[in-house]
């Protein structure tokens, strides 16, 4: 096959593919490295508990379990939460405006990105929680690597039996969801971060506040 038909036959997979997404405001650029189709079973990451510790990453959020899902919000998922620790049912987080990055650890992109996640959730100045998922990835330890080395602080959760993929139509990596208090997706962000300022600008604009 051409190359040049291959890539428009890619382009229209992933058009399609983004029929089915609630209906949120995206950014016009396509995501940047694409996510496997398929994953193989969860890898427990629970004895990694030293790992998460020396890296500094704050415990999973509670969540409420029997609050029910939104309309245009966060999947009715469970999730775990990557090095161990108290599951996150993604539906029942309410109460703050979230900032959630999609991410793993073999992704480029999602490391040129990494140190601008990091100043945002460093330097938060409102009460806007910052939350990781680590994505069909099959490393966990080299995920905590990855989250130590970019100095992120902040909770991180596992999903690699692709709930994202699934249920968000995440394709490629990274992606960032800006969800309101209520629980809705706000904005959906399909390209790497280029500066701090950007993610806060987004914030400011969908959420109304300035992390």
């Amino acid at each position: 096959m051409r190359p040049a038909l291959a890539a428009a036959l890619l382009a229209l997979v992933l058009a399609a593919g983004c029929t089915s997404e609630p209906p949120v405001t995206r950014s016009s650029s396509a995501p940047s490295t694409s996510v496997p189709a398929s994953a193989g079973p969860a890898p427990d990451s629970s004895n990694l508990a030293p790992e998460k510790a020396a890296a500094g990453i704050a415990d999973c959020p509670a969540s409420d379990p029997g609050v029910a899902a939104v309309e245009g919000g966060l999947p009715d998922a469970v999730l775990p939460c990557l090095g161990g620790g108290r599951e996150v049912r993604l539906a029942g987080l309410r109460g703050r405006p979230m900032i959630i990055n999609v991410w793993a650890q073999w992704c480029g992109p999602c490391r040129e990105e990494a140190p601008f996640l990091a100043d945002v959730a460093t330097t938060n100045r409102s009460d806007v929680l910052v939350l990781g998922v680590d994505h069909a990835d099959d490393a966990p330890a080299r995920a905590l690597e990855f989250a130590r080395a970019a100095s992120w602080r902040y909770p991180q959760i596992q999903d690699q039996d692709l709930v994202l993929r699934r249920d968000l139509q995440v394709v490629a990596l990274p992606q960032t969801f800006f969800v309101r208090a209520d629980g809705t997706i706000a904005f959906r962000n399909l390209q790497p971060f280029t500066s701090a300022d950007q993610i806060r600008d987004l914030a400011r604009q969908h959420l109304g506040v300035t992390p």
